[in-house]
């Protein structure tokens, strides 16, 4: 995949996440009143807290509205949300090298309670902590680069096995509409 292209499918991919963070995390609050602010320990919170943001929910409303996009019936659906979840995991595994699964603090004393244990995300941390180490060696740095290269190759794989065996089952108006949204290229 060239930078392109992996910058067009990471923008696209976490355009539902800002949109969703815009609203407030409410739920219903996509399309209504963008001026109402959140409440404090809310959803969303105020002033950067996380409150209680819950990405299962999260996931939850995305996959709904997903549904709705496809204009698939239940039973199609069953068919259908098994292999798109796979896709929108191995989307979120193979991001976290570019930012995504890296993040740091939050959470408290320990880090944040919600990192990301992708091999990816992993690699990434690793990788930086020996960078951020002053007397690392070229042999350590040069490893921990090879992980992450070696994490993210199999991400960016597993992305494409998991887009191929859903492409298979949609229609092409689903298909396209999934490329659309950026679940698919």
């Amino acid at each position: 995949m060239n930078w392109k292209a992996a910058i067009t499918t990471v923008a696209l991919a976490i355009t539902p996440a800002i949109t969703f963070a815009q609203d407030g995390g409410q739920p219903g609050a996509a399309g209504g009143d963008r001026g109402a602010r959140p409440q404090p320990g809310g959803q969303g919170g105020q002033g950067g807290q996380r409150g209680n943001w819950d990405p299962a929910e999260m996931q939850k409303r995305r996959m709904e509205r997903i549904k709705e996009q496809l204009a698939a019936p239940d039973d199609e659906w069953k068919v259908i949300e098994p292999k798109l979840d796979k896709v929108v995991t191995a989307q979120r595994d193979s991001f976290a090298g570019f930012g995504g699964g890296g993040r740091r603090g939050g959470g408290g004393p320990g880090g944040d309670a919600n990192a990301d244990t992708s091999p990816l995300a992993v690699a990434q941390r690793e990788l930086r902590t020996v960078l951020e180490t002053e007397n690392a060696s070229a042999a350590d740095i040069e490893t921990k680069l090879n992980a992450y290269r070696d994490a993210r190759t199999k991400a960016q794989a597993n992305l494409e096995a998991a887009r191929k065996e859903l492409k298979e089952i949609l229609s092409a108006k689903q298909e396209a509409s999934l490329v659309l949204s950026g679940v698919l290229e």
